[in-house]
């Protein structure tokens, strides 16, 4: 680890402006250009991936749902401290010192927005009904009821089958293109100047939003629930277009009742963690999950005509983390030795450890201001605390960078414990959830490396899981 650098505020600046697509393609990456984005072809254990999206300084992950700045990206990406991240990219020690005369950025000029135009109608939409009806399984008259309406159709150019998102007034304001090809790589694409407001969707008049992550699985869902279908609400986020959800329950206030209906894999289940706390956000709590039994519900679709589906994924990163703290022991100690036992068990690694020591430290100083009076009672309620509050998607990036986090914690936890010698009770309030806030940080370091230790060999890698929105 490098020594610590007081980076000045120039320094801060200068990292958080270098052009990411020239830093990475000065390390050797891959990168392939999409319009006026970079999406960044790298390799994991999982295989390859293509989910990162790159524009200047900034970058998003669609997979893990994370993205910000060139720092954020080396901390996230490569797994480096925040010390060796603003080093790397300010190109080494001698350029991290107080500059004489502070660099003057220019402003950044957006590329221009192409107006939203939607692709040449076909005069017929022959390929995109039999893709849809013969290969999807989907019904032909669900197919009908929005051709009807315009917001499917197969264009002219490609044949592919398009899905349009209107406005209040039923205006095209975004649209979502899918390759009918059975074969070879399949082509996705939203068309450039979409507004991300809307999306494919259907209203009805009752009080029920379904919410999709793609256009496929909501109309495969009415096919297999036809039972007065066009009463409910359904729309389909086109992966992570959370905005055109907010902005449906915005237009059409008697909807208030949201059923997550997205994938039963890892991705699924992140993104339905994730829409729940931005629609909790946004004050909307009467929210509920429906899964598939299989990956999807176009997997169930299939599954109903004879065709093998894929089967659901269990989120191996979650089914870890339960597993993690389920079987920590509570460790009762001298509360003021906890510092020294923290640090001894990470001078070896040992995250296991400094999670039951600082959860069995928790739950000692918990026992003083909450019902329970038995401290072992008070550790079985902070290990179900500890899982009920786990959010997977929020729990992304590195193995070293968790560490650093861990040992930042640790450090901080151990001023307290040395500065609260002789605790209120609303200091040992304090104090205990900073102690469980360790914790949770230290399962979170042993769960990462239970996955680096034994990756899942069961990940089923798809088209539809790999997901990437493009404008063009």
């Amino acid at each position: 680890m490098a020594e610590f650098i007081p980076f000045s505020e120039d320094d801060k600046l200068r990292a958080s402006s270098v052009d990411l697509v020239a830093f990475l393609q000065s390390r050797g990456e891959q990168l392939r250009r999409l319009g006026h984005d970079y999406k960044l072809i790298y390799t994991d254990s999982g295989g390859v991936h293509d989910s990162i999206m790159v524009r200047g300084n900034h970058w998003y992950d669609h997979k893990n749902q994370i993205g910000g700045g060139p720092v954020k990206f080396m901390r996230e990406f490569y797994g480096m401290t925040y010390q060796d991240a603003m080093i790397s990219l300010l190109g080494g020690y001698n350029r991290a010192a107080p500059a004489k005369n502070p660099i003057k950025l220019a402003p950044k000029k957006e590329p221009e927005r192409k107006p939203f135009v939607l692709p040449e109608v076909n005069d017929n939409m022959r390929r995109a009904y039999a893709y849809l009806t013969k290969q999807r399984f989907i019904a032909p008259e669900v197919i009908s009821f929005f051709a009807h309406k315009g917001t499917i159709y197969e264009d002219k150019a490609h044949h592919n089958v398009v899905f349009v998102g209107t406005d209040e007034n039923g205006i095209p304001k975004q649209a979502h293109a899918r390759s009918t090809l059975s074969f070879g790589n399949t082509f996705r694409i939203t068309v450039e100047g979409s507004d991300t407001k809307y999306s494919f969707a259907h209203f009805g008049k009752n009080d029920t939003l379904y919410v999709f992550e793609a256009p496929i699985d909501m109309l495969s869902y009415i096919t297999l629930h036809p039972q007065d279908w066009q009463d409910s609400s359904y729309i389909a986020m086109n992966g992570v277009y959370e905005s055109a959800v907010l902005n449906a329950l915005e237009t059409h206030p008697q909807l208030d009742r949201i059923v997550i209906c997205t994938d039963n894999d890892e991705g699924g289940i992140d993104a339905a963690d994730r829409l729940r706390d931005i629609l909790a956000e946004n004050g909307f709590t009467n929210v509920f999950r429906e899964c598939s039994q299989y990956k999807d519900w176009n997997e169930d679709l299939k599954a109903m005509n004879g065709i093998e589906p894929l089967p659901a994924v269990p989120h191996r990163r979650i089914e870890l983390y339960e597993m993690t703290v389920g079987e920590a022991l509570f460790r009762p100690h001298d509360i003021y030795k906890t510092a020294d036992i923290l640090n001894t068990a990470m001078r070896g690694d040992d995250f296991r450890y400094a999670a039951e020591i600082a959860l069995s430290a928790s739950a000692q100083l918990s026992k003083v201001f909450a019902k329970p009076n038995d401290a072992e009672k008070m550790f079985g309620i902070l290990q179900r605390k500890a899982v009920t509050e786990y959010k997977a998607y929020t729990d992304k990036g590195k193995l070293d960078s968790k560490v650093d986090d861990l040992r930042i914690a640790i450090r901080d936890i151990s001023k307290e414990l040395r500065d609260n010698t002789a605790c209120t009770k609303g200091e040992m309030r304090e104090l205990a959830k900073s102690l469980f806030d360790v914790a949770v940080t230290a399962f979170r370091c042993q769960t990462e490396l239970l996955l680096q230790e034994s990756p899942d060999e069961n990940m089923i890698e798809t088209e539809e899981q790999s997901w990437t929105e493009i404008s063009m």
